[in-house]
Parts: C-alpha cells; structure tokens; sequence
C-alpha cells in the first residue's frame, strides 16, 4: 500500500508491469514543484520492489493529442525530455522540427556529427516513447541531418561523445549503483566532487581539471629520491599524458594499485610540458572507479553470426582474443568469424576459445559470382529466325520502387533484319537530377510535355507482343518494365534474352561486356551511349551479329542457347560480385572452406578471390550458407525490386537470411538506392516475411568490424589511408548487446525481434559442432627406411674419420643422439636435410648452417653442417689416431697447436668447437629440431625444387606470412588521418590511436626460404587454405594461407634460406681454382687480419681503420670493427665469441662491453652465446633441466625469475652473470656463429692471398649501392666521397650508408695497388666484375640506370656480331633511350656513328 504522505501531494494515474523485462511503470499527475517527493517515492519503490530490475516514475503532463500541439509546444516536450535523457537536452536544441503527414515528425539536426550522435543515442526512440508514455501519442519520428552547414571537423571532434553517453544510460539501467563511498576509492590527496569533464575539452586555457576515464599506458621511473609516474588516460573523446612524483612509499601503494586498464577519476593542472612538447596534467588527486564497459545484461543472450576481426584487411580493428574475451565477459555462448574472404584468424579463434569457453562458428564472408545465370529466362518456342524486341530504358535512377521511367527505346527484328522501331519520352512526374541528365542528356524540358508511364507502357507492351524481349543487361531493363506494369495491372509474359550474359559465354576474351566495349568490337556506332534510342539500335545490331554466331555454332533455336551455352565456362572475374557468408558445420565442411578458399584464391582471383556459386554448390557438404550484408544477393534483389520467381530461385540458395541494423545501411539513402530509413526497414521486413515464406531462419547480425561504438575512429583511420572520401561516414558496425539488438528491431515487433535477435542465431550456433581448424597432433613426412638410412650414413661417415671402433667419446655422443632424434620421430628431418645439402654440393654450392644445428654431431657426420660439435680434438686422417682435449684448456680445436701422430707421423687434423647437443635438443631430446640451411641464393631456387621432388606435387607450399600494420605505419596512418583534416590532438591520442591500429592486416607474404612439407598421407586442406603471397596474379609461388607459426610443431617446415655467402665461395673457388673446404682455419695471416692491416700491406692511418675485415661478412661494419679493437681476438674462439656478442640483442652494449671494459670478467668469461649460460650454471652444479630452462627463456628475452635468482645464488653464481641475463634479448647460438665464422674466415683468406678475386667478387655480389663516377676518380675521390658522406652522420640516408661500406672497400683496394678500368661495350660481362690485367673491369650494370634486363639484352646480342651503328644497337637490343645516352655518357658507343650507311666503295 502506498502511504498516505505521497496521495496527498500527488494522483496515481496509471500503472504498467512488463513481467518479462521486470519493469515497472508508474504514471502520475504532475508536481514538477515538489522533485523531493518525487524522488522519496521512487527509493519507497525500489525498497518496496527489489526484484523489479527497473522502476521509472513518468510524471503526465497537460495532454498534446496532434502533431501540430507537439510543434507548438516542442520546447517544452524537449525540456520534459531532457528530465529522462539528459544528453538530449543539448543535441535537440540546435535541431528543426517538422511534420511530415498525418502521424509523423522529422527532427533536422544542424551537422552530420549532431546527428550521429543523437541516432547512436537513440533520440528517435526516445522521443517516440516518451510521446507515446507521456501523452498517448503514437507518432513515428524520424532523425535527419541537414547537408549544409555540415562541419567535418566538428563532427569527427563531437561524434564520439554517444559512446559515453551509452556506456552512463547503460550504467543507469542496469543496477543501481552504490554510494561513490563504497566504491571509489582514494589513492593520492582527497576525494573529488567536481563533475569530470571531457578530455577532449581540455586546452591550455584549462586550469585545474577533474577528468575520469581508462589508463592504457603507465610507466614508473625510478629517480634518485623519488618515482616519477607517467600515465595515458583517456576516456574515448581524446586522450592525455598525466604525471606526477611519488615517495617510495605512494609508490610501493600505487605500482600493485593501478595499471593498464585501470579506470581512476584525476584532479590535476594542465600545464604545457617542454620535454614532452604538448599539454599534460600535473596530479594532485587520484582515486580508483568502477570500470565503464558495455555489458550484455539479457537473460537470454544472442550469438553474433557476422563478426570481421583485424584479418579483414585494413578494414576492421578487433583481434580475434578481442571479440571472444568480450563474448565470454557478456555470456554470449557463441560467436562467429566471418573475416572477409580469408580465415586467418582461425588459429588465434581457436585457442582463445579453449582459454575462454565460447564456441567458436568458424566462418568467412566470401565473395560469389554466379557463373549459372541463364542467358534466357522464359520458355520459348522461337526460331534465330522469328521475331526479337531489343530494348533499352534510361530512368530517374537505380530503384525500380522510388525511381522512374524518363524514354524507352525500341527495335523490332525478324529474320535477323530491323523491321520496326518505337521510341519515346516519358514524363516521370518527379524530378531529374543533375546526375542523369548529365549522363542521358535528358532534362525536365525534354519530358514536360511527354506521354505519362500509364499511356507508354501498355503501347509498349503491344509493340512488344509475342516476340522475345532483348535488352544489355536484362535485369535491370525488365524489373523495372515489370514493375510498372504490376502498378498499372499489366502482365509482362514475354521470354526475355540477356545480351550481357550471351556475350560472356561466346566471346570469353573481351576484356568487358559493356555495351560500348561490345559496339567497338563488333564495329557498330554508338553515337549517344545512355540514350535509350541510340542505345537499343547498337544493341539490336550487335545482336544481329550474335545471332549470325549462334547459327553457326548449330544452334537454331531461342530454347536451345541456355541448354548449348551453359556448358560452357564463362570468365569468373568479369561476373557481378555479391557477398555471401560461409558458416562451417562440421570437420568435413571446414575442409571444404578450405578448398573453396584455395581455389578462389588460385583459379579464380581477380581483385578479390571469387567463388562461382557453381563450385559452392558443389562443396557445401557441412557448410552452412547466409545471404550476407546489403552486397548480398537477397538484399540485392529486394533493392532492384526483382520478381517473385527470380527471388525465389535465390532465396532457396541460402540456409539461413541476414537482416542487419538500418544504420550498418544508410549510406544507400545519400546513394539514391532506397528513399528513406523506413524503406530500409520495410526491406527487412520482407526478408523476414520471405524467410517465413520458403522456410528459412532469419536471423539479425552486426556485420561487427569493432567492439565498442567509439572504436569506428580507428576505423575511419583505416579507411582514410586507403583513400576513402567518405571515411567520417562510418555506419555503426559495433558488437551489440542482447539489448541493443532487440532494440534496433523492435519494429519487427517484440516477438519477431526475439526470433531474429535471439532463437534463431542459437539454433545456428547449436547445430555447428566443435570444430578444430588446425588438427592436433604432429604430422611429419614419411621417408620409408629413414630410420636406417640416418644411422647407416652417419656411421659410415664416423668411421671414415674416427675409425672403427669409434672412440667412446665419439660412439656414447653419436648413440645418445641417434636414439633421441629416432625414438622422437625426427629421422626424417635429417635425412631430408641431409638430401638437400648433398645435393646443393653435387651441384658445386656449398651450404651454410644457421641456427643451433651445428650442436648435433650425427648432423655433422651425416653431411648437414660442416660445424663438429665435439671437444676440441686431433685426429689422424691415416691411421685414425685421435686425441680429446676435455680439460677447456682450449676453446676449440682450431686453436691448438698443430701436432702430428704419434703412431704414423701424420699432420693430424685439428677440430672440435665444443658444443652441447643439448643446445639443440634438450636434456630429454624431444625438443623438435628446427633445421635452418644457408644455400646460395642463385641455388635457393633449384633446392626449392628439389624439395618437390622429393615429397611430390601438392605436398610442398612456401611458408605463409602475414604483415600487419607495424606501430611506425600506424603512426603514420594516424598522423596523416589529422593532418588531413586540420585537427590537433594531444600526442596521448595519437600514442592510443596507433596501438589501437597497430597489428591490423596490411598484407600476406612468404617467408624468406621457409617450406611447409605435407605428408604424403595428408592433403594440405586437412590443415590450411593455400594462395599467392600479397594476392599477387603475376607468381608460380603458392604459400600457406595461415602464416608459418601456426602450423609450427603440425608440419615440418624446412628453411632453405638464400645467403650471399655461398655465392662468394662458389665465384672464389670459380676464380682461383682454391677449393675452399681445404682452407686452413688457422692460418696466421688470415687470422691477423682481425686485429691489424699489417697482412694487406697498407697504412691504417689512410685506410681510416686499424683492422682489415672490411668487406668480410659478420666482422666488416663499423659496430664490429670496434669490438675487434677492443677485444684484438687473436684465437678463432675468440672469433666466435665476437660474432656471438654482435648478433645478440643487449649482449655487447650496456652488458658484456662494461663488464670487460671494468675488469670484472674476460671476453672468454662473459655470456656471447646461448650454450654459455647452461654450461656455465651446470659448471656450478645447478640442475641441468633448470639450466637449460633458464638459458632459453634468456635468449628469448625473458631474463629470469626471483626463484631462479635465489637458485643461482645459491650456487654461487655472481651477481654479474645474473645481471647480465637480465638485460639479454635475444641470442645466437654457439654452433650458428661457429657455422658464420667459418665462412668469413675462409673469405678473409681469399681476401689475403687472391685479393683481385676477393674484391671483384665482393663488389660483384654484395655492392649494390656502387657509384662507378666515383671509385673511377681514384683514391682521392673516394675519400672525398667517404668524407661527405661521413659529415652528414646520422642524417645520410640508407642509399648513402650503404654506399659508404663499398667506398671503403674500394680505398682499401687501390691501396693494395688494384683499380678500376671504365665499363667496355664488348668486354664487359652483364652483371659481374671481371680481372684484367688493367684492373677490375666492372659490368654494364655498374652504371646507374641500366637495369639487369639491358645489360642482359646488350651481351646477348654483342654475341650475334658487332653493332655496326647507334640506330643498329638501339634495333638489336630494345634499350631505351636512357640507356644510350648513358652508355654514351661512359664512352661505350663512342666509336659507333648514329646510323647505318650504305659505304659505295
């Protein structure tokens, strides 16, 4: 019972329980004067009601009963508004009310940013309610927004204020909040009272600000007595830096209080700072708030069956983690991925599923063409030879519904000859835009006095009696022939045959099947395209010409063209596309996507990959198919109003309609495709009502491309950068609560809202099983005997230099490694290995190995690397004596002094660097093996090849990457999104827009020699779609749609890599008949090289270096130079080690550099590979499984744990080892800089003793940046050049740097007394440095601006015989004119005269 104190102040009028929202609504009589009570009643409401999820008192008012009362008295209803939607109180002032008919009104916001935002707050729906509880008045309201006056600047710094405004409503309806002091909580200085403002309102005219919003940065930074916090906040209007200093002991509070995603309301002075060069707040007061977030509050929740995440390319901003965390957190049991055409974030969906427990629907929306549209529609008798009307229409524009009729044109034909004609204007009765008279050259005043569509169809319809209609592009034609016919009560009964689609399938190699392409082709005149008349008569005449086409291939009759030509293939990339969502069912289904993709992407690409609905139709076992967005075919047809057959035929296609939000469709209103919002509604509408019809489930999507209603500025980022015009125009393509779904079409009403928004999405998403995109489990390829073929070639390679029986040393290793890689299952990746490098030397091309494969002895003996593992170590090469060296006395067997056998006086050889097979492995051998091989990049290609080869056709694919959008270009994205439109954010905005950016696809691509081997037994459909890399049409290569790592442990992945280095040995060994596997590796004056210049010959002070590795790879940048002066290596260990310390992230700099500069440990001591940290803590009695955890977690950059700090001290370990792991990033393995040291070092030797080979195959190979004006001026011009290019410091661009490192090789070289001679018309080769007795002769390519192609083109043909003239060689090689003149420029053709001339005597 309601007390009496309330009675007296007030009359109960009415009272509303909606049970299934618990919602109450009390109506009563008006006291706006006494707020206080009103406010008691409502708390004596909610204590009365606590079950009741939302209670609201509405407060009538005098009665408003007509539109004209609403008009009169509109400032009033918006003030009475603004009591239940505070935010509209500011929108709806700037705004114009008008009727629009008996029941409607029109609210015309002032700018496009205006209207955003009250459409996203839902204005429209909240006056209507408002009118309808408030007063009984049941109006329909509709939102526009006026074109002028429209300020972009204004709209894109106003629009995002709706997401606030949402996200407080929401709050507010949800629950009722408690008191701040429960739960905000105060973390600096006092509590705030002031109401925050937007961040986007604050400016240097601010002073003291209260703001509220999300960190998505913090920083602390540790100074000498205090912490200085640096925070970005934001609160999705824009975004500012804060600071402040801390105690230690506010600091030690607030580093374990707040941190990225944190919400906190700060007060605070804006002040500019200088060091970070814009506005930021100095804090005084903080404290923690609730988190702000959308939440999906329905009992019964939707599935989102159409969702893009950042695989979309540049086109939508979630993750794939994203969207399913944000599924889980609304209780949603099910989301769908519907990427556009590729399912690269399938492997991302499927294990953030497994962490948060939603179903994933794995899908993608594809683009279809239907390659079955028949010719001719209708049943017809007619001979090539009976009676044809060709026809053409021109329109007020695209829409057969709002659109109308201005001229037809027609052609009567019989025995293939024009016998008749009828044309005429007609009067539309409704304006011609600008727009089609610009295109028909028809204006009002041609059509004012024309016959009405009522007195011009039915005469049209005779003329067109009996006879086949024909018309380009028919559809368009008869719809709206047949449109207007069913309005005025005509029947449009005749056969119909479509020109466009008779083309396709005659005449495949048009580049179009525009008209005007076919009247070029078929040399007919189209004097006045776009006019009905000219148009209809060039069509008949091309007809004409088909039929005469048709004859000859046997057909005689209208019926027999669809049954003749649809057997034929039509060209898929120049058919309509239409989107189409795929939906996987089942395994089966998910294999099928994955062909569908594969062959879209291969067979049929063009712009985009293309699925003929033929192959669909054939491959939908376990798929399920929806009709997409507003490109789909069944919003396609609606829109051309196309007849209930047609509809029918496409409708059945589909398993299941989509209707999407009217605001996601909009955009067509400004198109002119539909007229308003409301016939964008009666479209959806129909799809339902059809869905009813033919027995499908319709079901609402989002067409989702970002999660929250702000987020559509990272979108209109994105599509700014592509070069969009309309970018600003973003529809709503948010992820939608329950709530927000059954609000957007309520207009359905509340039960077919609940259908479509919530039963049938469940009733998809429990028929799709579990589904797993990439299987589980490890699928290698399977040589037969690889087993025994691994052992047996070891062995046999172990005796031949150990002897039988092997030393124990020799034998336990190789027995160690041979039962970890067989019994593990990675036999295979040997000998496949073993394979290719066998066959790369057969071939005269020696491989390096990368990586850690060098640790593993059985991969040396078997021929993998060249690298031995073993401890140092002699051997006999006759009598096979051998002696190990165990003690560490040496680093490696190089480094020994030599010695020869003591049983036969043989040299014996010297090997052995001493390398863990652990390192590659692990302690327990499962560690799977990543084999990475160095090949000549002019061989990579053939041992591609091989590898087919080997494992057949269809089972080897280049390894698949994706590049995303790195923070550098989306930076750039950003910054060039502002500076477009003349707008200055703060830089904590741009820092948030880019990270929000940043990882979005930009493209796909191929790793550098990464192949991916499927087993013979599989197809590469059970695990990935295949494509060319970045879409490209012009490639052989195909790659893994899913990039390489997340097939990474299911199929083996070869790298066959391209490197320079074997290129360089294999042209040395060409020059100097030097094989270079014979090379002594502890040559002494190849080894002085790396600490003087003494072996070159040369003054160190001209050569502007102490050291002579320039041009070496691994030891010749300035970075390693400098390391070498420091350290003067004078072992190859100690070469090793510095290759080591120079690969490695923060190994050297900030680390090792310090630690030997301050004495506290050696270059032998310091951590320079990865293999010194485990055998430094085992040497200290750690546990071996702990070392070598801690040295990979190390050398990927994630330093060690607190427990394994305590473990190492315990051992004994130093606190500058520990320190140095701390700060480590990345680093190489010993066996990987032994594998490079071994090259350079035999190149060094080169370098010393065939110094012409050694620089004519440098400048040849690695030179790409050589300047020939320049080294041929001789010493001095190079140092000139060196000098110039050194003075500009950090400011010379890569082109000049790289030029630097050649100028420096090129001094060196004529200081060893060697020059260059000019580039020879004749003697010259195409692309390498040849030796002369004069010098280096360089190629035709040296000279800038002759490509590889022409130089290639000019030697080829110089062997055909001299140029006997400039004319000659221009005719005979195809140069350009560039190339002459340059080729001139050099004195190559000065001895030849400009043309040929006939000589008489």
């Amino acid at each position: 019972m309601v007390p009496a104190t309330f009675l007296e102040n007030m009359q109960i009028k009415k009272v509303r329980v909606e049970k299934k929202s618990r919602k109450l609504t009390v109506v009563v009589s008006s006291f706006s004067s006494n707020a206080q009570k009103l406010s008691e009643f409502q708390s004596f409401l909610e204590e009365s009601f606590p079950s009741l999820k939302e209670i609201k008192i509405v407060v009538e008012s005098p009665s408003l009963s007509t539109v004209e009362e609403v008009l009169e008295n509109w400032e009033k209803v918006v003030l009475e508004l603004s009591e239940e939607y505070p935010s509209s109180l500011s929108f709806l002032k700037t705004c114009d009310v008008a009727k629009e008919g008996q029941n409607r009104i029109t609210v015309k916001a002032p700018t496009y940013a205006i209207y955003e935002m009250a459409k996203s707050s839902k204005l429209d729906f909240a006056i209507r309610e408002f009118l309808r509880n408030r007063y009984e008045l049941n109006l329909d309201v509709e939102l526009i927004f006026s074109e002028e006056g429209e300020e972009i600047a204004e709209k894109i710094i106003e629009e995002d204020i709706k997401a606030i405004e949402e996200v407080i409503q929401k709050d507010e309806k949800s629950k009722k909040e408690k008191s701040r002091s429960e739960e905000n909580r105060v973390l600096l200085g006092k509590e705030m009272k002031a109401k925050p403002i937007s961040i986007k309102d604050v400016s240097a005219e601010t002073d003291e600000v209260v703001i509220e919003g999300e960190i998505f940065s913090i920083d602390f930074k540790e100074l000498k007595s205090k912490v200085l916090m640096v925070f970005d906040i934001t609160d999705y209007t824009s975004s500012i830096l804060v600071k402040t200093f801390l105690t230690e002991e506010k600091y030690e509070i607030l580093k374990d209080e707040i941190d990225v995603g944190t919400f906190v309301r700060l007060r605070g002075n804006v002040i500019y700072d200088k060091y970070e060069g814009d506005l930021v707040i100095d804090l005084k007061d903080l404290e923690l708030i609730p988190p702000k977030k959308r939440m999906d509050l329905s009992e019964e929740k939707r599935v989102e069956l159409h969702l893009h995440t950042q695989m979309s390319t540049l086109d939508a901003v979630p993750s794939a983690t994203e969207v399913i965390k944000r599924a889980a957190e609304w209780g949603h049991k099910a989301v769908a991925i519907t990427d556009h055409a590729v399912v690269q974030a399938f492997p991302e969906a499927m294990e953030a599923s497994r962490e948060y427990g939603v179903k994933v629907i794995y899908g993608m929306e594809g683009y279809m063409v239907d390659d079955g549209i028949p010719i001719v529609t209708g049943e017809s008798e007619a001979s090539l030879e009976g009676e044809f009307v060709v026809f053409d229409i021109e329109t007020t524009g695209l829409s057969n519904i709002n659109d109308e009729i201005i001229e037809i044109g027609a052609v009567k034909i019989k025995n293939k000859k024009i016998v008749d004609t009828f044309e005429t204007f007609v009067n539309p009765q409704i304006p011609i835009s600008s727009f089609i008279t610009k295109l028909t050259g028809i204006d009002e005043s041609m059509v004012k006095d024309a016959p009405l569509i009522e007195e011009v169809l039915p005469k049209f319809l005779e003329f067109a009696k009996g006879a086949v209609l024909v018309a380009h592009n028919a559809n368009f034609d008869v719809s709206f022939i047949k449109s207007k016919a069913k309005k005025l009560g005509l029947t449009v009964e005749n056969t119909v045959l479509d020109t466009l689609e008779l083309s396709r399938h005659l005449y495949q190699d048009l580049k179009n099947y525009k008209l005007d392409t076919l009247a070029e082709f078929f040399e007919v005149k189209l004097l006045h395209h776009h006019r009905a008349v000219e148009d209809a008569k060039a069509t008949a005449e091309i007809f004409i010409k088909m039929l005469e086409k048709l004859q000859e291939i046997g057909i005689k009759s209208v019926s027999e063209i669809n049954s003749v030509l649809m057997e034929r293939e039509v060209d898929v990339k120049k058919l309509p596309v239409y989107h189409v969502t795929i939906l996987v069912k089942d395994q089966k289904g998910l294999r099928n996507l994955y062909e569908i993709i594969s062959r879209s992407n291969l067979e049929f690409f063009h712009r985009t990959p293309r699925i003929p609905k033929s192959l669909l139709v054939k491959m939908r076992e376990g798929l399920i198919i929806g009709s997409a967005c507003e490109q789909g075919e069944v919003f396609r047809a609606l829109v051309s109003n196309l007849e209930e057959k047609k509809l029918e035929d496409i409708i059945n296609f589909y398993d299941y309609l989509e209707i999407q939000p009217v605001g996601n469709n909009e955009f067509l209103i400004e198109r002119g495709e539909v007229r308003s919002v409301e016939e964008l509604k009666e479209i959806n509408r129909k799809i339902y009502e059809l869905g009813k019809k033919y027995n499908k489930l319709v079901v609402a999507t989002g067409d989702v491309h970002f999660l929250d209603p702000w987020d559509d500025v990272y979108r209109k980022i994105l599509m700014a950068g592509k070069g969009y015009k309309d970018a600003d125009r973003q529809p709503p393509l948010y992820f939608r609560t329950t709530e927000e779904m059954l609000m957007e079409f309520e207009y359905l009403g509340e039960e077919a809202a609940r259908e479509v928004v919530i039963e049938n999405p469940n009733k998809i998403a429990e028929i799709v099983e579990d589904v797993k995109p990439i299987p589980e489990g490890t699928f290698p390829p399977v040589i037969e005997g690889a087993e025994e073929e691994l052992r047996r070639i070891t062995l046999e390679k172990a005796h031949e230099i150990y002897g039988d029986p092997l030393p124990p040393i020799v034998q336990e290793r190789l027995d160690r490694e041979l039962n970890a890689i067989i019994n593990n299952g990675y036999a295979v990746m040997y000998v496949i290995a073993q394979k290719l490098v066998s066959k790369s030397l057969q071939d005269g091309y020696l491989v390096g190995s990368r990586g850690s494969v060098g640790s593993s002895l059985v991969a040396t003996m078997s021929g993998i690397t060249e690298v031995n593992p073993l401890p140092p170590h002699y051997v006999c090469p006759k009598c096979k004596h051998s002696e190990f060296v165990t003690d560490g006395s040496f680093g490696c067997g190089v480094d020994m002094p030599d010695k020869y056998c003591p049983n036969c006086g043989t040299l014996m050889k010297k090997d052995g660097f001493d390398i863990p097979f652990e390192v590659f492995m692990g302690f327990e051998g499962d560690k799977e093996p990543d084999i990475d091989l160095n090949f000549s990049g002019e061989y990579q290609p053939i041992a591609h090849r091989y590898t087919e080869e080997l494992f057949g056709k269809g089972h080897v694919f280049r390894a698949g990457t994706i590049g995303t959008l790195a923070d550098k270009t989306a930076y750039g994205y950003v910054k060039k999104y502002f500076e477009e439109r003349n707008l200055t954010v703060h830089k904590s905005e741009i820092k948030r827009l880019t990270m929000g950016c940043t990882g979005i696809k930009r493209t796909t691509g191929q790793h550098p020699g990464g192949v991916m081997v499927v087993p013979k037994d599989k197809s590469i459909y059970d695990f990935t779609p295949i494509q060319r890399p970045a879409d490209a049409e012009d490639t052989d290569v195909i790659t893994t749609h899913f990039d390489y790592h997340s097939l990474s442990g299911k199929l083996l992945k070869l790298d066959i890599l391209g490197h320079d280095d074997p290129t360089v040995i294999r042209m040395l060994e060409d020059l100097t008949g030097v094989n270079a596997r014979k090379i002594p590796l502890d040559d002494k004056k190849t080894m002085s090289l790396f600490t003087s210049v003494e072996a070159l010959g040369i003054d160190p002070e001209e050569l502007g270096t102490p050291v002579g590795t320039l041009g070496l790879p691994e030891f010749g940048t300035k970075f390693v130079r400098q390391m070498l002066i420091e350290t003067r290596p004078t072992t190859f260990d100690e070469l090793v080690r510095i290759s080591g310390l120079s690969h490695g992230t923060d190994v050297w700099l900030n680390n090792a550099q310090d630690i030997i500069r301050e004495g506290i440990a050696t270059l032998k001591e310091v951590i320079a590979a990865r293999d010194d940290i485990m055998l430094y803590l085992i040497s200290k009695g750690m546990d071996k499984k702990l070392s070598f955890k801690i040295m990979e977690n190390v050398r990927k950059g994630k330093g060690v744990t607190q427990e394994e700090i305590e473990e190492m001290k315990k051992h004994g370990v130093p606190d500058w080892f520990i320190q140095s792991c701390q700060k480590i990033k990345y680093m190489f393995p010993k066996a990987h800089a032994v594998a490079y040291v071994i090259m350079a070092f035999r190149i060094a030797y080169f370098k010393v003793y065939y110094p012409e080979a050694f620089y004519a195959t440098y400048f040849t190979v690695r030179a790409d940046d050589f300047n020939l004006d320049i080294v041929l001026g001789g010493k001095e011009s190079i140092k000139r050049a060196i000098k110039e290019i050194e003075a500009k410091g950090n400011n010379a661009t890569p082109k000049e740097k790289n030029l630097l490192t050649v100028l420096e090789v090129a001094l060196e070289m004529y200081l060893r007394g060697i020059k260059f001679t000019n580039v020879d018309l004749y003697r010259s080769d195409a692309e390498k440095f040849l030796i002369t007795e004069e010098g280096l002769l360089p190629p035709l390519n040296s000279l800038e601006g002759v490509g590889i192609q022409a130089a290639k083109a000019i030697a080829q043909e110089r062997e055909n015989g001299k140029f006997i003239s400039i004319e000659d060689f221009r005719n005979r090689t195809r140069v350009s004119k560039t190339v002459i003149e340059i080729l001139k420029q050099y004195g190559c053709l000065e001895d030849l005269p400009e043309s040929n001339q006939l000589s008489l005597f």
